[in-house]
């Protein structure tokens, strides 16, 4: 596992549009990923930061898991970091969303965020089932919070505590 570079862009690009394209709808982009190019810039603007992160996890097929995480913005919950999570369909239930989970909770501590949040999809059990056994809880669920298509779909908020 390692933080991502301006290089793994169009290997980033390729795993979210596979991910996009299963029939389950695991993210929300209407078909569209960004492009190669973008995914570029958006990393290069990401590891100039150190209020965000962007960590893959290889294989020999490539890259097979990201996390991006980020520093919420606003003064009062600067302390807040949201975060998402995707993993390739073939190494899904093989370690490395908790892998990925695990190097973003301590990126967060080093950064000094006291909390973690994230948005997932109500029929998404498996990715529950593990982010409830890494100690998030369910705050709340966002009734239409996301769009896919013409269709307005629920997420649930999780989130956990991880400073002090």
């Amino acid at each position: 596992m390692r933080h991502a570079e301006p290089g793994d862009a169009a290997a980033l690009v390729e795993l979210a549009r596979a991910i996009g394209a299963e029939p389950e709808g695991w993210l929300i982009t209407n078909g569209e990923w960004r492009s190669s190019s973008e995914e570029r810039r958006y990393l290069r603007a990401i590891r100039r930061s150190p209020h965000a992160a962007v960590l893959i996890v290889e294989a020999a097929e490539g890259v097979v898991g990201r996390l991006s995480i980020a520093r919420d913005p606003h003064p009062a919950s600067r302390h807040v970091a949201d975060l998402g999570l995707m993993v390739a369909q073939g190494f899904r239930r093989r370690g490395a969303g908790r892998a990925l989970m695990a190097a973003a909770e301590d990126w967060a501590r080093e950064a000094g965020i006291q909390k973690i949040e994230l948005h997932v999809f109500p029929y998404n059990t498996a990715a529950i089932s593990l982010y409830g056994s890494l100690g998030y809880e369910q705050e709340g669920l966002r009734k239409g919070h996301l769009r896919r298509g013409e269709e307005l779909v629920d997420a649930i908020l999780m989130a956990k505590q991880v400073g002090a």
